[in-house]
Order: structure tokens, then sequence, then C-alpha cells
């Protein structure tokens, strides 16, 4: 009998439907697993799933049946990857579930920060509307995307599905090579240039030690045109500090993020220190989270346990 265990079955809204696997098995299911619950939790099981709770070296070390680690996410930097291929420990994540979901919230962020949509609503409720001498008033301001450069930095699935809306909304789309990079892939601009150039910059790149920090310090100061910027990649991806710095500094004109470097981020956090400035939006991580994502999520995921278990695994990762 093939035992599961899920470790954080809570990181899926409740409405979602993760149906049994079709062999015969045995599921364990845990709200949340905290990383000090992760070894003992896993000790027995065939099958991991996984969301948020972390697979670390100390834990794999003692769960000699274990077959699979299934990432109920796209990111899979929560488990240690070089110990699980050391121990002949598969790997697989979800691909390609939320094309519509993210690129959807992340221009939901852009249109809301470059059209001061939530600070003219709280102006309405507020009384402005009706303290303004004519039909309307001009407190916050507003540019359109149309005419303006959109910069993408990680320009896979989610980074080319933006780009397309880009497109259609008659912005110029420059897709950034990798920072650093003496050579460029067709279609590509160069890191710096396209921070120099963009009015509106996106990430949408994986979190790994390449790239944590990817937006620094160094890169604020080459944002040209006063940007933008936007992440519902991974909060790791921008030094968080410099942001706050930034935004002070005038550097940038606005930040729109769905993701901190620490989640939930701490009260005191750069992050939670700026939520609430009119060119701030931060949300608690739900680009992802449509309905209709989350259940192409879970049924992948599954299918993903349903293929290695039959012999013919997809998604492998590492």
């Amino acid at each position: 009998m093939i035992r599961i265990v899920f470790l954080d079955r809570d990181t899926l809204s409740p409405e979602t439907v993760v149906r049994a696997p079709s062999v015969p098995h045995e599921m364990v299911v845990h709200a949340r697993t905290a990383p000090h619950e992760v070894a003992e939790r896993i000790r027995d099981a065939d099958v991991v799933i996984t969301n948020k709770a972390p697979v670390r070296a100390e834990a794999l070390a003692g769960a000699s049946k274990l077959k699979l680690i299934a990432v109920s996410a796209t990111g899979t930097d929560i488990v240690d990857l070089a110990e699980a291929k050391a121990r002949g420990i598969a790997v697989c994540n979800i691909r390609n579930y939320a094309k519509h979901t993210v690129p959807e919230h992340t221009f939901a962020l852009m249109l809301a920060l470059r059209r001061s949509i939530l600070s003219y609503r709280q102006s309405v409720i507020e009384g402005r509307w009706q303290q303004a001498a004519q039909f309307c008033y001009f407190d916050y301001p507003i540019a359109d995307l149309g005419g303006s450069t959109l910069g993408i930095i990680g320009h896979g699935t989610l980074g080319q599905s933006v780009g397309k809306i880009a497109e259609a909304f008659g912005m110029t789309v420059l897709a950034a090579g990798r920072r650093g990079a003496t050579e460029l892939k067709p279609g590509q601009t160069a890191f710096d240039e396209v921070l120099k150039r963009a009015d509106v910059i996106t990430l949408h790149c994986p979190l790994t030690p390449e790239t944590r920090g990817v937006i620094g310090i160094r890169e604020f100061a080459l944002m040209e045109r006063r940007p933008l910027l936007i992440n519902t990649g991974r909060g790791g991806l921008v030094d968080e500090l410099a942001l706050e710095i930034a935004l002070d500094a005038g550097q940038i004109s606005g930040a729109g993020f769905d993701v901190t470097d620490g989640e939930p981020p701490a009260a005191d956090s750069p992050m939670m220190r700026i939520a609430s400035r009119e060119n701030v939006i931060l949300t608690p991580h739900v680009a992802w989270a449509s309905r209709e994502a989350i259940q192409a999520l879970a049924d992948q995921l599954i299918e993903n346990i349903e293929l290695f278990l039959a012999g013919t695994p997809r998604n492998l990762v590492g």
C-alpha cells in the first residue's frame, strides 16, 4: 500500500477538490506542517506532497521509503534538491497552471497603480467628489499603459503571457537577458538596458541563488524613467530594504507586490512599512489563486503522482 503524506493541505483553498489517486493508497492529510514537524511526518511516506512545508536534508535522512516529493507549486526552493537527488528521491512540480491568473493579477496591479485607482476610490469615499467644483478632479496622477515600455525579467511561460497582454495594450515589450550576461538570446535586451528604458518592470523568474536580490541598490540606481516595479514572482528577487530606499528617493514611481521575502512578512519588515503608501499595493501571495488555477493545480498534482507510480513520470525537477 502506497503511503501518501500531504504536509500542508490548507495552502490550497477549501473549495478546491483534491481527488484521491487512482492507485491503492493511504492518504494522510495535515492542514499545516511546521519545519520541525516535517521529519517525523514523512518518516514512513512513499510520496510526500508539499507546497510550502520545507523538506530539507535532515528530514530526508530519516525517510528511507520516500520515492517522490510532489510539490504543489511551480517553485521548488522549499526542497533540498541536491539531497533528494543524492538519495534517489524524485521531485516533481506543477507547470503552466497559472498562465491566466498570474498575468491578470500582474496587470491588475499595473493598472491600479498607473491610474491611481485605489487613491481615487478612497477619496470618493471620503467625500472629495462632493467638494469638487466640477464633474471630476485631478488629485492623483493617471498614465496610460499604451505607448509605454514594459521590461520583463523572466521570460518563461508567465513572462511571455504578460508580454502578449502588454502588446495588446500597445506597450513596447523588452525581454531582459540574464543579469551580467555577455551573450543574449534572440529577442532579448541587455539586463541593464531594460532597467534604463522601462516605464514598468515586472518580475517572473524563479528564485535561485543567481536571482536572489536581482533587483537591489545598484539596479534601482539604473532606473532612469522612475518605473513601476511589479513582482508577482518571488519575494527574494528584490532587496526589500533597497526597495524602501528607492521609494523614498523617488527612483521608482510605485511598487505592486504579491510576494515578500518570508511569508507572512514580519510586522516591522520593509514591506509592511511601505504597504500603506499611496503608490504601493501589497497583496498576500494570491496572484496564483484564482478558482480555476488552483483546481487545475490540484488536478495536475494528482496526475503527477499517478504517472510517477505508473512508471511514466513527468515534470521532474533536478
